[in-house]
């Protein structure tokens, strides 16, 4: 995925409904990103696989190929850019589904224009690798780099997303210490978030899957029951 810039960052956005994708382009457009549109999924597909894609916001209800399904189709492709999903579904199983199969941020219909545009702020944030100096956190197969933001196991490259990296390194900078939802929460989005303990839970499952042995018994991401969670080197 190409680095953000903060002025031209490349923005796809795939949605049906003119009535929102004028306005949103318009809007997005005017903070200064560069935004390609689409109104189908078929199409939209076409869009989000180009190489220099920063940010997709992406409706579930779409003609052709549905929101998930092109949502599917890029993770397994090994795509990271942050991607928004935006559905009049608001219901908690669509919620899950959508951060399930690696979705950053989930917005239900209608949402307000000046939330949406903090959400995209936001996102592309976390997804811009923070030039610092590199240190390297180790722990059992698990190699952490916090200037390259990259994650090893056993040697061999995991791909986690921006957001999923945020959370490993929330617990890991908590020393051991046990951080509640909401301190996660706060610490990945800000004051004033938006997510949910369900939306933690979630992403603690897809970091057990892909960098602990056996993902029902955790040797290092560990649930301490009614209070949170913390990380055991």
């Amino acid at each position: 995925m190409a680095v953000p810039t903060t002025q031209r960052a490349h923005v796809v956005l795939i949605e049906d409904d003119p009535s929102i994708s004028v306005g949103l382009r318009m809007n997005l457009e005017a903070e200064g990103y560069r935004v390609s549109v689409a109104d189908d999924g078929e199409a939209g597909l076409a869009l989000a696989r180009q190489p220099d894609v920063d940010l997709l916001i992406l409706d579930v209800m779409l003609p052709r190929v549905n929101g998930f399904e092109i949502l599917r189709q890029l993770r397994r492709e090994g795509r990271q850019m942050p991607i928004i999903v935006l559905s009049a579904r608001s219901s908690e199983i669509d919620k899950v589904m959508g951060l399930e199969l690696g979705a950053e941020d989930y917005v239900a219909k209608p949402f307000g224009l000046a939330e949406l545009l903090a959400r995209v702020r936001a996102a592309l944030r976390r997804a811009t690798i923070v030039q610092r100096p590199s240190q390297v956190h180790r722990f059992g197969e698990i190699e952490i780099d916090e200037g390259t933001r990259e994650v090893r196991r056993a040697g061999a490259m995991v791909e986690l997303t921006a957001t999923e990296f945020d959370v490993l390194l929330a617990l890991l900078e908590a020393s051991g210490r046990v951080l509640s939802r909401e301190q996660i929460l706060e610490k990945i989005y800000g004051p004033g978030h938006h997510g949910t303990a369900r939306t933690i839970d979630n992403f603690l499952m897809q970091l057990r899957n892909k960098l602990e042995g056996d993902p029902q018994a955790p040797r290092h991401l560990v649930t301490v029951r009614g209070v949170g969670y913390r990380l055991v080197p």
